[in-house]
């Protein structure tokens, strides 16, 4: 294959296209990206059952704690609401040691895991009921304490706040977390934590958020996904409720514990219990924003439970709907305002006083027209009442779940009626694609003959050679190989594609209710898959603009960009054919001779692990380069060449 680079510029590339979708699926969140390693810490989980239209959920605070040792008798756990440490979260754990047995533990998704020279700071509200002894908490492992530390030797009859920090001096894998009191008698218990040292900003998981870093994302999504809308409009996420005092944010049950309800398994999973402590909200995401230099990009509801689930909604007309276009004009003064607005002066409590410079807002997350959902008549209204305060904030509306039916055909002739009177109507439309490998290879043109008039936002996409709960090995080279191959027509389509990310993004081992997934771990390790490397070449590895080639047979997809502060040229080859292919490069543009080649290469079926993180990943290598050269690009495999410029 010839490639023709000329010095003549494309269009621009948009500063961080590429960049990250969140939602808290999978255990991503509570168990995951929070770096809380205490489940259920404030008695409030409920358990949720049944399936499409038909839910119901039962209260059951004793969720993941139980009396230690197990084996023993004599101790009681009991669920109390007259004196609550707080209105919001009522429930409270009422704990009575006995002689024989004098501890409870928690069950911390699959027990907690210590390294040394990290501290873990362990805290809770307690207030005792004629008790006069002191409590104990440990890290035990098969009935060995491995760590341990006195957090009260006496305890109030008002609710108190201790804390305390455990260290070790060898590792823990999936220990038992133990509250013990030194003698008989009743103490309550409330807001239980146990959070590690090393938690970037003393919130999240660091691991987690290095693999993120390494992205360089330009942007985040969040909080998702269907959690947004929620089973019904109860369970929705609502952002008012996941700002504050951490202890005063109402729990929720997420909509995904409901996934894969059935007859058979009489309406109920192992992910029943699945619920959302909030612990993580808006206030926190803004602040991984900032970490990360990553634009936010949270995504509100309009009024509507997710369409996959119910057909709940509140009218238009209802006075009820106005309280959800408040929201989002309350979010754009908590994120922009002034420290002496509402919502402002909260976040100014929260600790930030500076605004977070919110530019984007999703209106829906994965909504389409339908006779029971008036998504259009939604956009309308919410567009006018933010752009009648926030003119320059920037709208993406939804084109529904895929890119194939009359909603996506009716969404995109919508978006464009409107936009022709308005021009600022929408900034870019949120499309969806969960599909085959082998029709993102067939697709890499698919956005060659957009009209230009509206952008577009790869909001959720993945190859699915297979898909179901727990499945890693859905997430294989030959998806990740088709994936490049179809971003390079969304990189060569800069000029619509303004942002893209891969969905979703973290899955907990053994947890998880969607597969694929981008990044997998456990409770002690994580990896990046082949598709999180090819995502981060991309991040990585883009110019400020295209340059303009001569190619005369397309043999295998490519993008060339050209960095203009660096002086950098970058050419993406993905070959997903089981032969080599030759491609002779000539560039009219000034070459030093230096560069770097970064390869990525496997069979189709192989994937990364826990075990082996880095099966396959890339590689680089010093690159020889002149204005005409030829390179031979293996089979399945994906390359970026990176040529230095200058005289």
């Amino acid at each position: 294959m010839k490639l023709q680079i000329t010095d003549k510029p494309g269009v621009s590339i948009s500063k961080g296209m590429i960049g990250l979708f969140f939602e808290d699926i999978n255990y991503g969140l509570d168990g995951g990206l929070h770096a809380e390693m205490i489940e259920n810490r404030s008695f409030e989980f409920m358990e949720a059952k049944g399936d499409k239209g038909r839910f119901s959920e039962s209260y059951d605070g004793l969720y993941g704690w139980t009396a230690y040792p197990a084996e023993s008798s004599g101790a009681m756990l009991q669920i109390q609401t007259e004196h609550p440490q707080n209105e919001v979260n009522p429930h409270y754990l009422e704990f009575t040691a006995a002689d024989r047995q004098n501890a409870f533990t928690n069950k911390a998704y699959d027990g907690v895991s210590l390294k040394p020279g990290l501290q873990y700071q362990v805290s809770f509200y307690a207030r005792a009921e004629g008790y006069a002894g002191g409590i104990e908490v440990s890290v035990e492992k098969n009935s060995t304490v491995m760590a341990q530390a006195i957090i009260a030797t006496a305890v109030g009859e008002e609710w108190t706040r201790y804390t305390a920090q455990l260290n070790c001096s060898e590792p823990v894998s999936y220990g038992d977390f133990v509250i013990r009191l030194d003698a008989p008698g009743t103490v309550c218990f409330d807001f239980v934590s146990m959070i590690p040292s090393n938690a970037v900003l003393g919130l999240f998981r660091r691991d987690l958020v290095e693999l993120l870093q390494e992205m360089k994302p330009g942007f985040l999504r969040f909080p998702g996904g269907c959690i947004v809308e929620g089973y019904n409009l109860e369970n929705r996420y609502q952002w008012k409720q996941s700002v504050g005092a951490a202890e005063q944010r109402r729990n929720n049950s997420s909509r995904w514990a409901m996934h894969g309800n059935n007859e058979e398994n009489h309406y109920t999973s192992e992910y029943s219990h699945y619920n959302q402590s909030l612990g993580i909200g808006f206030y926190e995401y803004f602040l991984l924003c900032e970490y990360l230099v990553a634009r936010p990009i949270p995504v509100l509801n309009v009024g509507l439970a997710c369409q996959f689930q119910s057909t709940e909604h509140v009218g238009v007309h209802d006075e009820d709907f106005q309280k959800y276009i408040q929201d989002a004009l309350d979010l754009l003064e908590f994120a922009n305002g002034p420290v002496e607005s509402q919502w402002g002066a909260l976040r100014l409590q929260m600790g930030h006083p500076a605004p977070f410079g919110l530019e984007l807002i999703g209106l829906g997350n994965e909504q389409w027209e339908t006779e029971h959902a008036d998504f259009f008549t939604r956009y309308d209204l919410f567009e006018q009442a933010i752009h009648a305060q926030y003119p320059s904030v920037q709208l993406i509306g939804s084109a529904g779940p895929d890119v194939s039916s009359e909603h996506y055909t009716r969404a995109w002739e919508y978006y464009r009626k409107r936009a022709k009177a308005n021009p600022n109507f929408v900034y870019a439309v949120d499309e969806h694609y969960y599909v085959k490998p082998e029709w993102l290879c067939e697709n890499v043109h698919f956005y060659d003959q957009y009209p230009r008039d509206i952008k577009v936002f790869a909001g959720e996409y993945a190859g699915h050679y297979g898909n179901g709960m727990n499945a890693p090995h859905f997430n294989s080279w030959g998806a990740a190989l088709a994936e490049a191959a179809f971003l390079t027509g969304l990189e060569r389509n800069a000029d619509i594609v303004v942002l893209a990310s891969y969905a979703p993004l973290f899955a907990r081992l053994g947890y998880a209710q969607w597969s694929p997934d981008m990044i997998w771990f456990d409770g002690e390790n994580s990896y990046g898959t082949p598709s999180y490397y090819v995502q981060q070449m991309y991040s990585t590895l883009m110019g400020t603009k295209l340059l303009q080639t001569v190619n005369e047979q397309e043999e295998i997809p490519f993008t060339v960009s050209y960095d203009e502060e660096a002086q950098v040229i970058y050419v993406k080859l993905v070959n997903t054919l089981e032969r080599s292919v030759r491609v002779e490069l000539e560039t009219e543009m000034s070459l030093t001779g230096l560069g770097e080649a970064y390869v990525m290469q496997g069979q189709e079926e192989d994937v990364n692990s826990i075990g082996t993180p880095r099966n396959i990943a890339p590689h680089s290598y010093p690159l020889e380069t002149a204005g005409s050269m030829v390179y031979e690009i293996g089979p399945k495999s994906f390359h970026v060449l990176k040529m230095y410029c200058g005289a």
